[in-house]
């Protein structure tokens, strides 16, 4: 049975690659850190599914700061594969908490490796690289030989992440690969980043809960996929014979004011309305334009997105107004 390790599996991209992990036969191990109370929300169902029933998925405690522990852990696990997804991933707030951000983002990968080394395991390991190392762009659309200019602490976190990877690749040949993933979104993102906070606001301007929707800069053009999507590209980098690193994206770039549009006229709304800009929103450095060039993952990886814009936003509208509904039913009942 292939056993694998996620750090970051109570997240967004964590929990569908656990799901997905568990869907082929995997024996799945997580790392929570130990807090007052539980932030397991994204993966309890699959404790309920009774294909899996709990007995292949395990958490573990512990944290992106401690080396000694994750060599502990990595000796007492022995996994094949190891992907590597926490960290402080909100880049307005990485310019905030810069120090912090280092730590848990650019250290935590270079302990894993390090740890890898150490314990002479032959697992693969995959790092979660970001769209935001590009930054100020060289050259659009953006491809794995585009130069890196980082505008936040998150993105050179994240170019030291991306480095460490390949420098422990090419210097001890490691398996180790990047995914270089541009914005994906679900139902299952954290509502303080923009799109689940544009979807979240919909539900409840609809249901009249809310008046208005506060944001920063709205003609930031990024590149949008599906989340459930790209956590099947980080498990296929891992399937192949050479590890290598990889831009996943869609392709296509769209404004935050789309976004804003198409989930507000989904529902029936006009956000020009009910939408006010806060500078407090604006980043100290702004990106203005991302979007991905995913020709190597299509041609090497058989990799390629299904779900598509309008698509995406109309999704994520549905699942916030359905939780939406759901939590007054639960509230009228209480």
């Amino acid at each position: 049975m292939n056993k694998a390790l996620i750090t970051g599996i109570t997240g967004q991209d964590g929990s569908y690659l656990a799901e997905l992990l568990l869907s082929k036969g995997y024996e799945v191990h997580g790392i929570i850190r130990r807090s007052s109370t539980f932030n397991t929300g994204r993966i309890d169902h699959l404790y309920q599914d009774p294909h899996i029933n709990g007995v292949r998925l395990f958490l573990h405690y512990g944290d992106l700061a401690d080396s000694t522990n994750l060599i502990k852990l990595l000796y007492r696990l022995e996994p094949n594969e190891i992907y590597h997804l926490a960290g402080q991933s909100h880049v307005r707030v990485s310019f905030d908490v810069p120090e912090y951000t280092g730590d848990v983002t650019a250290l935590s990968t270079m302990r894993i490796l390090a740890a890898i080394r150490e314990t002479r395991l032959k697992a693969k390991f995959f790092q979660a690289s970001s769209a935001d190392i590009y930054g100020k762009v060289q050259q659009t659309p953006q491809n794995e030989s585009t130069p890196f200019h980082p505008r936040s602490p998150h993105a050179v976190a994240k170019v030291y992440s991306h480095w460490a990877t390949v420098n422990y690749r090419e210097s001890y040949n490691l398996f180790a690969c990047n995914g270089i993933l541009f914005n994906h979104e679900s139902p299952r993102r954290g509502e303080t980043f923009v799109t689940r906070k544009i979807t979240s606001a919909v539900a409840r301007i609809k249901a009249g809960l809310q008046e208005n929707l506060y944001l920063g800069n709205l003609d930031a053009q990024r590149d949008w996929g599906y989340a459930k999507e790209y956590v099947e590209a980080m498990w296929l980098m891992l399937q192949q014979e050479e590890p290598d690193d990889y831009v996943i994206a869609t392709g296509e770039a769209h404004a935050v004011h789309e976004f804003l549009g198409e989930a507000f006229s989904y529902a029936g709304l006009d956000w020009h309305e009910l939408v006010e800009i806060d500078p407090k929103y604006y980043r100290p450095a702004e990106v203005d334009l991302l979007v991905g060039d995913p020709s190597k993952a299509e041609t090497k990886l058989g990799w390629k997105p299904k779900t598509r814009f309008k698509e995406l936003v109309r999704l994520m509208v549905d699942a916030d107004m359905a939780a939406l509904r759901q939590e007054q039913k639960g509230g009228a009942l209480a």
